[in-house]
């Protein structure tokens, strides 16, 4: 019986050791270096715009560089504001020079794992489409040398309004790479990824496709009742001096007004835990005239009209040139049904 136990335990440590030995190699974030662009930035996190901001981008770090049949995946570290380093995932479809690129931004919590996986980065590139994925300030490997009493709700207006400014200094990344195409510029975000791709979407004129996913909002009905919120904490985030600092960053507020030529919704109704469904309504009832919205009453029919990455479909057919072929062939598949069940129209 020893000897079993000792054999399993080997076993397991093996199994584990093997599995850490696989994941990429991360320099350990050093002490911010006075030296470094970034050491002197200043940010505003009450406005969604860098126009009151300040950041600096110290030079990217190339951590590791994937080959793959169909991609090539980079991940880089970078850095604009001292102590806090970003994971950032650029993935790119081989030989397809300049290609369409979308920024996924998944919500809290979430870890960059999802951009690790060839699977997913095999559906994101499909087609011939970049994908950059990075994770929510305050969220994954973002969440550092804080007491745990601070968190992403409880800093709201940071975590918001850093994110937002995140999507910002990425695209200025991506400009200055020079190997994607930075006039067909598309944006998907799930949660609270998806408030913030509202956010960035408001001041940001290079996006010029928005889909958000069960986005965050509604902020004195979210705050009230949504079951993200630990009850013990609740009264804190229900009071007017909270809600006032997030008041801009609403998307009930945002979407009237944005400018974005294309904008989709789409809502869970069983998502009611994370956001309720009079958050929902509000959301919806928000959004401008041209936006497409899409209900699903619950995730197994959501996944069954969306799987095999063509929940990336709608994003990918608004940036692509209307000549293309992946055009062609996306308005040709039957649209998803609209909020009554009914098939939608495609989007033009």
């Amino acid at each position: 019986m020893k000897f079993s136990t000792r054999i399993v335990t080997f076993l397991f440590v093996l199994a584990v050791a093997t599995s850490f030995a696989q994941l990429p190699v991360v320099p350990s974030p050093a002490s911010p270096d006075p030296k470094l662009p970034s050491a002197s930035a200043q940010e505003d996190f009450s406005t969604i715009s860098l126009d009151k901001s300040d950041l600096r981008a110290d030079p990217p770090e190339l951590v590791e560089r994937d080959e793959e049949a169909d991609f090539i995946r980079e991940f880089f570290r970078v850095e604009w504001r001292p102590g806090d380093h970003i994971y950032l995932y650029v993935v790119r479809p081989r030989n397809v020079p300049k290609p369409p690129v979308v920024i996924y931004l998944y919500g809290h919590p979430s870890e960059t794992d999802r951009y690790l996986d060839d699977g997913w980065c095999k559906r994101t590139t499909a087609g011939g489409y970049a994908a950059v994925g990075f994770v929510p300030a305050l969220t994954g490997q973002r969440y550092h040398d804080r007491p745990m009493k601070e968190w992403f709700v409880s800093e709201l207006q940071e975590s918001l309004g850093k994110s937002a400014h995140d999507v910002q200094m990425v695209l200025n990344y991506l400009a200055q790479r020079g190997d994607v195409d930075m006039g067909n510029v598309g944006m998907f975000g799930a949660g609270a990824g998806g408030t913030i791709a509202a956010m960035a979407a408001s001041v940001d004129s290079r996006i010029k496709a928005v889909y958000l996913l069960d986005p965050w909002g509604d902020w004195s009905t979210w705050t009230a009742k949504s079951e993200v919120i630990p009850e013990e904490e609740r009264p804190r985030y229900i009071t007017a001096e909270f809600l006032k600092k997030v008041a801009d960053f609403d998307p009930v507020v945002l979407l009237p007004k944005l400018k974005t030529p294309h904008v989709r919704l789409d809502l869970l109704s069983d998502d009611g835990p994370d956001t309720p469904e009079e958050a929902q309504k509000h959301i919806e009832a928000a959004l401008p005239p041209r936006a497409e919205h899409h209900r699903f009453e619950n995730g197994a029919e959501f996944y069954s009209e969306t799987s095999g990455g063509r929940v990336f479909d709608w994003v990918k057919l608004q940036i692509k040139t209307p000549d293309s072929k992946e055009h062609q062939s996306a308005s040709a598949r039957a649209p998803l049904p609209d909020t009554h069940g009914q098939p939608g129209r495609p989007e033009k």
